[in-house]
Protein backbone atom coordinates (compact mmCIF):
# COMPACT_ATOMS: atom_id res chain seq x y z
CA UNK A 1 0.00 0.00 0.00
CA UNK A 2 0.92 3.51 -0.95
CA UNK A 3 2.30 5.46 2.46
CA UNK A 4 0.47 9.04 2.53
CA UNK A 5 2.61 11.86 2.98
CA UNK A 6 2.16 14.05 6.04
CA UNK A 7 0.92 17.81 5.72
CA UNK A 8 3.63 20.45 5.57
CA UNK A 9 4.19 22.52 8.78
CA UNK A 10 1.96 25.53 9.70
CA UNK A 11 4.22 28.49 10.60
CA UNK A 12 5.07 28.05 13.91
CA UNK A 13 3.46 30.16 16.86
CA UNK A 14 4.70 30.61 20.71
CA UNK A 15 3.80 27.98 22.81
CA UNK A 16 1.87 28.86 26.07
CA UNK A 17 0.37 26.88 28.73
CA UNK A 18 0.70 26.54 32.62
CA UNK A 19 4.08 25.26 33.21
CA UNK A 20 6.60 24.16 36.28
CA UNK A 21 9.87 26.47 35.45
CA UNK A 22 12.43 24.73 36.01
CA UNK A 23 15.79 25.78 37.99
CA UNK A 24 19.05 26.82 37.35
CA UNK A 25 21.76 24.03 38.17
CA UNK A 26 23.25 24.85 41.87
CA UNK A 27 26.66 24.84 42.45
CA UNK A 28 26.61 22.73 45.37
CA UNK A 29 28.99 21.58 47.77
CA UNK A 30 28.07 18.06 47.73
CA UNK A 31 28.20 17.70 44.16
CA UNK A 32 31.79 18.42 43.86
CA UNK A 33 34.30 15.42 44.64
CA UNK A 34 37.11 16.75 46.88
CA UNK A 35 39.97 16.54 44.05
CA UNK A 36 38.00 18.49 41.71
CA UNK A 37 37.99 22.14 40.72
CA UNK A 38 35.25 23.91 42.08
CA UNK A 39 32.47 24.68 39.38
CA UNK A 40 31.64 28.09 38.25
CA UNK A 41 30.03 30.46 40.73
CA UNK A 42 26.51 31.48 39.81
CA UNK A 43 23.82 33.42 41.83
CA UNK A 44 22.18 31.95 44.60
CA UNK A 45 19.08 29.86 43.34
CA UNK A 46 16.12 28.05 44.97
CA UNK A 47 16.78 24.95 46.05
CA UNK A 48 14.85 21.89 43.64
CA UNK A 49 12.16 21.69 46.39
CA UNK A 50 10.71 25.33 45.66
CA UNK A 51 10.39 24.85 42.35
CA UNK A 52 7.43 27.25 41.30
CA UNK A 53 4.36 27.21 38.92
CA UNK A 54 3.97 29.94 36.46
CA UNK A 55 2.54 31.02 33.70
CA UNK A 56 4.87 31.18 30.58
CA UNK A 57 5.51 31.39 26.79
CA UNK A 58 8.30 29.58 25.41
CA UNK A 59 9.85 29.87 22.18
CA UNK A 60 9.72 27.02 19.97
CA UNK A 61 13.38 24.97 19.02
CA UNK A 62 15.36 26.22 16.72
CA UNK A 63 17.19 23.03 15.15
CA UNK A 64 15.71 22.65 12.04
CA UNK A 65 12.56 24.20 13.26
CA UNK A 66 10.90 21.36 15.16
CA UNK A 67 9.52 21.83 18.13
CA UNK A 68 9.44 18.77 20.67
CA UNK A 69 6.48 17.22 22.92
CA UNK A 70 7.62 14.38 25.59
CA UNK A 71 4.27 12.54 27.02
CA UNK A 72 5.32 10.87 30.34
CA UNK A 73 7.81 12.55 32.89
CA UNK A 74 9.12 9.23 34.16
CA UNK A 75 12.76 8.18 34.07
CA UNK A 76 12.74 7.59 30.08
CA UNK A 77 10.61 10.51 29.17
CA UNK A 78 12.29 13.36 31.63
CA UNK A 79 16.21 12.34 30.19
CA UNK A 80 14.30 12.00 26.83
CA UNK A 81 13.40 15.74 27.02
CA UNK A 82 16.88 16.14 28.47
CA UNK A 83 18.79 14.95 25.91
CA UNK A 84 17.14 16.63 23.05
CA UNK A 85 17.76 20.06 25.65
CA UNK A 86 21.05 19.34 25.83
CA UNK A 87 21.04 19.75 21.96
CA UNK A 88 19.43 22.87 21.46
CA UNK A 89 15.92 21.94 21.29
CA UNK A 90 13.07 23.31 23.76
CA UNK A 91 10.84 21.10 24.91
CA UNK A 92 7.77 20.95 26.15
CA UNK A 93 7.18 18.06 28.90
CA UNK A 94 4.23 17.07 30.25
CA UNK A 95 2.44 14.67 33.08
CA UNK A 96 -0.45 15.39 34.98
CA UNK A 97 1.40 15.22 38.33
CA UNK A 98 2.96 18.40 39.37
CA UNK A 99 5.44 16.45 41.78
CA UNK A 100 6.23 13.85 38.94
CA UNK A 101 7.57 17.05 36.57
CA UNK A 102 9.15 18.23 39.79
CA UNK A 103 11.16 15.10 40.38
CA UNK A 104 11.81 14.40 36.68
CA UNK A 105 13.53 18.44 37.28
CA UNK A 106 15.46 17.26 40.19
CA UNK A 107 16.56 14.09 38.48
CA UNK A 108 17.39 16.11 35.18
CA UNK A 109 19.57 18.28 37.19
CA UNK A 110 21.61 16.07 39.08
CA UNK A 111 22.64 13.96 35.77
CA UNK A 112 23.97 17.34 34.53
CA UNK A 113 25.45 18.24 37.95
CA UNK A 114 27.24 14.95 37.40
CA UNK A 115 28.82 15.84 34.27
CA UNK A 116 29.71 19.53 35.09
CA UNK A 117 31.67 17.47 38.51
CA UNK A 118 33.60 15.51 35.54
CA UNK A 119 34.79 18.29 33.66
CA UNK A 120 32.07 16.99 30.63
CA UNK A 121 29.53 20.07 30.69
CA UNK A 122 30.17 23.68 31.79
CA UNK A 123 28.12 25.25 34.10
CA UNK A 124 26.42 28.04 32.06
CA UNK A 125 25.23 25.32 29.35
CA UNK A 126 23.89 23.11 32.36
CA UNK A 127 21.88 25.93 33.39
CA UNK A 128 20.63 26.60 30.03
CA UNK A 129 19.83 23.16 28.94
CA UNK A 130 17.80 22.99 31.98
CA UNK A 131 15.63 25.99 31.32
CA UNK A 132 15.20 24.53 27.99
CA UNK A 133 12.86 22.05 29.63
CA UNK A 134 9.47 23.35 30.27
CA UNK A 135 7.35 21.60 32.49
CA UNK A 136 3.34 21.10 31.84
CA UNK A 137 0.45 19.38 33.48
CA UNK A 138 -2.06 20.15 30.24
CA UNK A 139 -1.51 17.89 27.75
CA UNK A 140 -3.06 20.30 25.02
CA UNK A 141 -0.68 23.34 26.37
CA UNK A 142 2.05 20.78 25.69
CA UNK A 143 1.16 19.43 21.90
CA UNK A 144 -1.06 22.02 20.91
CA UNK A 145 2.16 23.12 18.50
CA UNK A 146 4.27 20.36 17.99
CA UNK A 147 6.13 18.79 15.34
CA UNK A 148 6.95 15.68 16.91
CA UNK A 149 5.41 14.14 19.83
CA UNK A 150 7.31 11.70 21.94
CA UNK A 151 4.61 9.68 23.98
CA UNK A 152 7.20 7.96 26.87
CA UNK A 153 4.20 6.49 29.51
CA UNK A 154 4.39 3.17 31.13
CA UNK A 155 4.29 -0.50 29.13
CA UNK A 156 0.33 0.10 29.25
CA UNK A 157 -1.61 -0.79 26.10
CA UNK A 158 -4.82 0.70 27.12
CA UNK A 159 -2.95 4.01 28.43
CA UNK A 160 -1.40 4.16 25.66
CA UNK A 161 -4.13 3.99 23.40
CA UNK A 162 -5.95 6.35 25.11
CA UNK A 163 -2.98 8.85 25.59
CA UNK A 164 -3.30 8.63 20.96
CA UNK A 165 -6.93 9.54 21.22
CA UNK A 166 -6.02 12.55 23.01
CA UNK A 167 -2.93 13.36 21.01
CA UNK A 168 -5.09 12.97 17.86
CA UNK A 169 -7.70 15.20 18.98
CA UNK A 170 -5.01 18.42 20.27
CA UNK A 171 -1.80 17.86 18.51
CA UNK A 172 -1.88 19.56 14.94
CA UNK A 173 -2.75 17.03 12.43
CA UNK A 174 0.77 17.04 10.17
CA UNK A 175 2.50 16.22 13.82
CA UNK A 176 4.80 12.85 14.01
CA UNK A 177 3.23 11.21 17.37
CA UNK A 178 6.10 8.87 18.40
CA UNK A 179 5.83 6.10 20.64
CA UNK A 180 8.69 5.19 22.89
CA UNK A 181 6.93 1.95 23.74
CA UNK A 182 9.77 -1.19 23.67
CA UNK A 183 7.00 -4.03 23.81
CA UNK A 184 3.56 -2.49 21.95
CA UNK A 185 4.19 -1.83 18.08
CA UNK A 186 2.82 0.68 17.01
CA UNK A 187 0.16 -0.46 15.15
CA UNK A 188 -1.75 -1.18 17.75
CA UNK A 189 -1.85 2.56 18.98
CA UNK A 190 -2.14 4.32 14.93
CA UNK A 191 -5.72 2.76 15.00
CA UNK A 192 -6.89 5.69 17.54
CA UNK A 193 -5.60 8.20 15.70
CA UNK A 194 -7.69 9.63 12.09
CA UNK A 195 -3.76 9.48 10.73
CA UNK A 196 -2.16 6.59 10.60
CA UNK A 197 0.60 7.63 8.83
CA UNK A 198 2.22 9.53 11.24
CA UNK A 199 2.52 7.22 13.65
CA UNK A 200 5.86 5.60 14.75
CA UNK A 201 7.78 3.31 17.47
CA UNK A 202 10.96 5.48 18.20
CA UNK A 203 12.54 3.25 21.25
CA UNK A 204 15.10 4.77 23.07
CA UNK A 205 17.62 2.52 25.53
CA UNK A 206 17.66 3.84 29.36
CA UNK A 207 19.29 5.71 30.44
CA UNK A 208 19.02 7.73 27.61
CA UNK A 209 21.55 10.49 28.80
CA UNK A 210 23.53 7.85 28.50
CA UNK A 211 22.67 4.84 25.53
CA UNK A 212 22.86 6.17 22.05
CA UNK A 213 20.74 4.04 19.95
CA UNK A 214 16.97 4.93 18.95
CA UNK A 215 15.14 1.75 17.21
CA UNK A 216 12.55 3.63 14.74
CA UNK A 217 9.79 1.36 13.59
CA UNK A 218 7.80 1.39 10.31
CA UNK A 219 4.45 0.06 10.94
CA UNK A 220 1.71 -0.92 8.54
CA UNK A 221 1.19 2.98 7.77
CA UNK A 222 3.39 4.86 8.74
CA UNK A 223 4.30 6.88 5.52
CA UNK A 224 8.35 7.66 4.37
CA UNK A 225 8.25 11.01 5.43
CA UNK A 226 7.38 9.95 9.31
CA UNK A 227 10.58 7.55 9.23
CA UNK A 228 12.21 9.95 7.98
CA UNK A 229 11.63 12.77 10.35
CA UNK A 230 12.33 10.29 13.11
CA UNK A 231 15.32 9.67 11.62
CA UNK A 232 16.22 13.04 11.71
CA UNK A 233 14.92 13.75 15.02
CA UNK A 234 17.04 11.11 16.54
CA UNK A 235 20.27 12.17 14.89
CA UNK A 236 19.45 15.89 16.24
CA UNK A 237 18.77 14.56 19.55
CA UNK A 238 22.62 13.32 19.26
CA UNK A 239 21.15 9.72 18.94
CA UNK A 240 22.05 7.08 16.46
CA UNK A 241 18.82 6.05 14.46
CA UNK A 242 18.10 1.86 12.96
CA UNK A 243 15.66 1.87 11.21
CA UNK A 244 13.12 -1.78 11.22
CA UNK A 245 10.80 -1.64 8.08
CA UNK A 246 8.52 -4.47 9.21
CA UNK A 247 6.88 -4.13 12.98
CA UNK A 248 8.20 -7.35 15.13
CA UNK A 249 7.94 -7.86 18.81
CA UNK A 250 11.15 -6.79 21.10
CA UNK A 251 12.07 -4.96 17.65
CA UNK A 252 15.72 -5.80 17.68
CA UNK A 253 17.81 -5.47 20.83
CA UNK A 254 15.71 -6.75 23.43
CA UNK A 255 14.91 -9.49 20.80
CA UNK A 256 18.13 -10.94 20.86
CA UNK A 257 18.73 -9.87 24.53
CA UNK A 258 15.83 -11.68 25.88
CA UNK A 259 17.28 -14.79 24.19
CA UNK A 260 19.86 -14.07 25.64
CA UNK A 261 18.17 -13.73 29.29
CA UNK A 262 15.63 -16.11 29.15
CA UNK A 263 18.41 -18.97 29.07
CA UNK A 264 20.35 -17.37 31.92
CA UNK A 265 17.13 -17.49 33.91
CA UNK A 266 16.25 -20.90 32.91
CA UNK A 267 20.19 -21.61 33.99
CA UNK A 268 19.10 -20.31 37.74
CA UNK A 269 15.71 -22.00 37.68
CA UNK A 270 17.67 -25.18 36.72
CA UNK A 271 19.72 -24.56 39.53
CA UNK A 272 22.77 -25.02 37.49
CA UNK A 273 24.46 -21.96 38.73
CA UNK A 274 24.11 -19.23 40.95
CA UNK A 275 22.92 -15.41 39.69
CA UNK A 276 26.42 -14.04 40.75
CA UNK A 277 28.12 -16.89 38.91
CA UNK A 278 25.69 -16.39 35.96
CA UNK A 279 26.39 -12.65 35.56
CA UNK A 280 29.94 -13.11 36.33
CA UNK A 281 30.47 -15.90 33.66
CA UNK A 282 28.59 -13.18 31.39
CA UNK A 283 30.72 -10.62 32.21
CA UNK A 284 33.41 -12.10 31.95
CA UNK A 285 33.07 -14.85 29.34
CA UNK A 286 31.10 -11.98 26.82
CA UNK A 287 32.60 -9.10 27.56
CA UNK A 288 29.08 -7.58 28.98
CA UNK A 289 29.42 -4.62 30.83
CA UNK A 290 26.42 -5.91 32.85
CA UNK A 291 25.33 -9.52 33.10
CA UNK A 292 21.24 -10.31 32.60
CA UNK A 293 20.69 -9.83 36.67
CA UNK A 294 22.31 -7.33 37.34
CA UNK A 295 21.05 -5.50 34.12
CA UNK A 296 17.71 -6.51 35.39
CA UNK A 297 18.06 -4.52 38.29
CA UNK A 298 19.45 -1.54 36.90
CA UNK A 299 16.48 -1.73 34.58
CA UNK A 300 13.58 -2.55 37.02
CA UNK A 301 12.99 -6.02 37.51
CA UNK A 302 9.59 -4.84 36.88
CA UNK A 303 9.96 -3.84 33.58
CA UNK A 304 12.11 -6.93 32.43
CA UNK A 305 8.98 -8.84 34.03
CA UNK A 306 6.14 -7.05 32.18
CA UNK A 307 8.07 -7.33 28.87
CA UNK A 308 8.55 -11.24 29.42
CA UNK A 309 5.00 -11.64 29.96
CA UNK A 310 4.07 -9.00 27.10
CA UNK A 311 6.17 -11.78 25.17
CA UNK A 312 4.98 -14.85 26.24
CA UNK A 313 1.12 -13.39 26.09
CA UNK A 314 1.83 -12.27 22.77
CA UNK A 315 3.30 -15.52 21.61
CA UNK A 316 1.99 -18.24 23.68
CA UNK A 317 5.14 -19.78 23.41
CA UNK A 318 6.67 -21.18 26.56
CA UNK A 319 9.80 -19.96 25.73
CA UNK A 320 8.80 -16.63 26.55
CA UNK A 321 7.24 -17.22 29.78
CA UNK A 322 8.54 -15.30 32.51
CA UNK A 323 11.03 -17.26 35.06
CA UNK A 324 9.35 -17.76 38.45
CA UNK A 325 12.22 -16.71 40.37
CA UNK A 326 11.87 -12.64 38.48
CA UNK A 327 7.95 -13.13 39.07
CA UNK A 328 8.39 -13.56 42.89
CA UNK A 329 10.87 -10.71 43.39
CA UNK A 330 8.28 -8.24 41.66
CA UNK A 331 5.59 -9.45 43.39
CA UNK A 332 7.82 -8.75 46.83
CA UNK A 333 8.48 -5.38 45.74
CA UNK A 334 12.42 -6.04 45.11
CA UNK A 335 12.83 -4.55 41.55
CA UNK A 336 16.14 -3.43 41.55
CA UNK A 337 18.24 -0.52 42.33
CA UNK A 338 14.61 1.89 42.79
CA UNK A 339 13.56 -0.08 45.72
CA UNK A 340 16.98 -0.53 46.98
CA UNK A 341 16.81 -4.64 46.80
CA UNK A 342 16.88 -6.93 43.69
CA UNK A 343 18.75 -9.92 42.93
CA UNK A 344 21.49 -7.79 44.55
CA UNK A 345 21.11 -5.45 47.57
CA UNK A 346 21.86 -1.75 46.86
CA UNK A 347 22.68 1.12 49.76
CA UNK A 348 21.70 4.70 49.70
Amino acid sequence: MATQALPRHPIHRPLSGDCVATQALPCHPLHRPAEHLPCHPSPPLSPPSQSRQITCTTPGSRVRGVKLAVVGAGSMGAQIAQQAALHGMTVMLHDKAQAQLRKAAESNRGHLARRVEKGKLSQTDAEAALRRVVMITDLAGAVQHADFVIEAVFEDLELKCSIFRELDRVAPPDAVLASNSSTIGISKLAGETKHPERCINMHFFYPVLVMDLVEIVRGPQTSDEAVERATAMARDMGRTPVVLNKEIDGFIVNRILHAATQEAYRLLDAEVASFEDIDTAIEKGLNWPMGPFRLGDFSGLDVTYNARLHMYRTTGDERYRPSPQLEAKVKAGKLGRKTGEGWYHYRD
